[in-house]
């Protein structure tokens, strides 16, 4: 790769490291202002990866090629049956992993939807 095709790559797509602030492991918590700093911490962590996310809903939505190739039920159990793979390997239990990730699928095929039709004549 030249580098002027290296520097479109790297402009095109600036991967930013998603701080998470220190905080206590959570099996060494003592009190529940340990368990809250924690919990807000990875809360702000995970917002810019849900805003990393949207950004990738964004494209779908400048990139397919009609309406209706918006909602895609193949994709959704794909990503899904992916997510409870990870939710397995990470010990983070099925009945919270599912049920967030419908929900966030739910929400960010309503947003490309919306941006698909904002962004159509």
């Amino acid at each position: 790769m030249s580098w002027s095709a290296r520097s479109l790559a790297e402009t095109l797509h600036k991967p930013q490291i998603v701080a998470v602030d220190a905080r206590v492991d959570p099996a060494a918590c003592r009190s529940m202002d340990d368990v809250r700093h924690g919990v807000d911490a990875l809360d702000r962590a995970l917002v810019a990866l849900l805003a990393e996310r949207q950004r990738y809903m964004d494209a779908a939505a400048r990139i397919k090629p009609d309406r209706d190739a918006v909602h895609d039920d193949a994709r959704i159990e794909d990503v899904v049956t992916k997510v409870l793979a990870a939710a397995q390997a990470h010990h983070l239990s099925p009945d919270i992993a599912e049920p967030v990730w419908r929900t966030l699928i739910d929400r960010c095929i309503a947003h490309e939807f919306a941006t698909y039709d904002r962004t159509r004549p």
